[in-house]
């Protein structure tokens, strides 16, 4: 029974091995720029930084195929060079001999491509997927819309302007009305009655 066990191990992770290689067909190339990002606090890839990217990869296939219980031994990665660039296919939960398929692979990645940048400390340009173009950041929303508030602000303004010239007419209509008063009244005034 041992023997078999030990024999089903080496045989899942012999086919893990040839399903990651260059080319794959559910396969991705990354790339990582750490030193032209990071410059002298760049840090060494290694195999802690493997962990951390195939831990951060089975989060964000959970995240995306929701009830897969996606852990680390499912991320195989393969042909890894000293300028930092690697493959790698992600592998079912329940079966290590087939990959997920590309377009959820994508999907995952695209909806954690934030968390992937702030995890390593680099950027869209210096962390590559690919084949996998990096998403837009969302539009910025607003509750009130811009031109609605510059719309107010100028209606505003203008009903100010029509108070205040309808409000100076009305005074100086009151002071020629006052003046022409006191003018008749001084006229009068002035004459003696025979």
């Amino acid at each position: 029974m041992l023997g078999k066990i030990f024999l089903l191990l080496c045989l899942s992770s012999a086919l893990a091995e040839q399903l990651c290689k260059s080319d794959a067909p559910n396969g991705y190339k990354v790339r990582l720029s750490i030193q032209s990002a990071l410059g002298k606090d760049a840090y060494v890839w290694n195999e802690k930084e493997n962990f951390l990217f195939r831990s951060t990869l089975a989060y964000a296939m959970r995240q995306q195929l929701d009830g897969h219980h996606f852990e680390e031994s499912n991320i195989q990665m393969c042909e890894e060079t000293l300028r930092v660039s690697f493959w790698f296919v992600v592998t079912w939960p329940d079966n290590n001999s087939t990959t997920v398929e590309r377009g959820e692979v994508e999907k995952a990645l695209r909806r954690s491509r934030a968390r992937f940048n702030s995890v390593f400390m680099l950027t869209d340009q210096t962390l590559e997927f690919v084949g996998i173009p990096p998403t837009l950041p969302t539009p910025v929303t607003y509750g009130t819309e811009p031109w609605l508030i510059v719309f107010a602000v100028l209606m505003s303004l203008i009903c100010v302007f029509i108070l205040l010239l309808t409000l100076v007419s009305i005074r100086k209509k009151m002071n020629q009305k006052s003046a022409l008063l006191e003018h008749d009244g001084q006229d009068a005034g002035g004459f003696t009655q025979v």
